[in-house]
């Protein structure tokens, strides 16, 4: 058996990957319940970024020494790992980012050279802010229009309306695949395949969609997609873009510095080849090495393992939090992950959220960059529970016990 496969591991061998699972707060088990802002690493993940800082820091793609070379390796087999993890056709349509935000403006930049006044745009009412605020700078700047896709009050996506919405000046349509804040996933392939009719453009934001089940952007036919490590049990700082050979080809690139070049002069610089045309300076190495080795770790997991896990915790968390009196879930899609906002009559969520902080309980609380969302539901916010494969059932009945608990002080 390998070092990473996990098939016969139990949940507990499991969390007993994640050294920080392990901790206490506030004197009490850490019950870690915000996957969705950021996920928690793997021993595996971490000891790979320690062994190239100990071992192989150097620049890659510029030495002929013998770290460089093994730097420039590793980093370049991270690349190859995401390539397959996603089903590109090659790995230079796999470009290293920042993280979802990075790579979503650096689409919206590029794209710009080339929208028109009077192009359109269109987004999801469930956005997180970051496949907000790029198009409306880029509408705002070359007098674009930007459309908003609306939802029910389940939190769907209305494919009727958004049908009315697309027209021959759609030039992209820019959307999540899974909700942060309600959990929704939405019908990509369908989306995507409504969007081609017009000539539009495809974006997916897949921060939410990665860490739960297996994506195959060929399937789904994307032109473009995004994520973040950190979201899949990687370092933070890092993130893929995922574009299509052909359309990255016609792209102008984000910004300019060494290796994003082939030859410079004071009077004309030409640009490198995929994917180092879109990858100026010096980029996050040991993150970029880190999030290969997260994904070796996922893949040993095994997806039909994690979805069962989310699953159950997924139903049995609804079930137990519906009893708590007053407390209403915000997102009850017929098709989504397992991300539970709620709120709970006559009590501010940054109260609740603070409260159960307290007996060790983890929730994240607020708009969760979805102001527009809660405007949409007239709330202010919600508390979020967000859950991965290594938390429990046991978990779930502490979360409860806490909240109620809490809620005996604030009413």
């Amino acid at each position: 058996m390998s070092e990473l496969n996990s098939t016969m591991k139990t949940i507990d061998q499991i969390r007993a990957d994640f050294p920080i699972l392990s901790r206490e707060v506030n004197g009490k088990p850490l019950v870690y319940l915000d996957n969705g802002a950021t996920t928690q690493k793997p021993q595996i993940v971490i000891d790979a970024i320690s062994k190239y800082y100990e071992f192989e820091n150097s620049n890659i793609h510029r030495g002929v020494h013998t770290l460089s070379q093994e730097a420039t390796d590793a980093y370049e087999q991270a690349r190859v790992k995401i390539q397959h993890f996603l089903n590109a056709r090659y790995s230079h349509e796999i470009i290293f980012t920042s993280g979802t935000t990075g790579g979503i403006n650096m689409i919206a930049s590029s794209l710009s050279k080339s929208l028109n006044k009077g192009d359109e745009i269109l987004i999801t009412a469930m956005e997180h802010h970051s496949n907000i605020v790029p198009w409306q700078m880029i509408c705002e700047e070359k007098e674009a229009i930007l459309k908003v896709i609306p939802i029910n009050q389940k939190g769907e996506i209305t494919l009727e309306e958004y049908a009315n919405l697309l027209t021959d000046k759609t030039r992209l349509v820019s959307f999540t695949h899974t909700s942060n804040t309600l959990g929704t996933i939405n019908p990509t392939s369908e989306i995507i395949k409504m969007a081609k009719k017009h000539g539009a453009l495809t974006l997916v934001d897949g921060a939410q969609a990665v860490t739960h089940g297996k994506l195959d952007v060929q399937e789904m036919d994307a032109d473009f997609f995004v994520f973040s490590g950190h979201k899949l049990f990687g370092p933070t700082g890092t993130g893929i873009l995922f574009g299509k050979e052909e359309i990255l080809n016609t792209l102008p690139p984000y910004q300019g510095g060494g290796d994003m070049i082939k030859t410079v002069t004071f009077e004309k610089t030409t640009y490198n080849e995929l994917p180092h045309k879109f990858e100026a300076g010096t980029p996050n190495i040991a993150g970029g090495i880190g999030l290969g080795v997260a994904i070796d770790y996922v893949q040993s997991v095994e997806f039909d393992f994690i979805q069962k896990q989310e699953k159950e915790l997924l139903e049995y968390a609804t079930q137990e939090l519906l009893k708590i009196d007053g407390l209403k879930i915000i997102g009850e899609a017929a098709n989504k992950t397992c991300v539970i906002s709620f709120i709970v009559e006559g009590v501010h969520p940054f109260d609740l959220g603070t409260i159960v902080d307290k007996m060790g309980v983890a929730v994240r609380t607020g708009h969760h960059c979805t102001q527009p969302l809660m405007d949409f539901f007239e709330i202010p916010g919600t508390t979020r529970a967000s859950f991965s494969f290594y938390n429990t059932i046991e978990e779930v009945d502490i979360l409860v016990k806490a909240l109620n608990r809490a809620l005996g002080m604030l009413r």
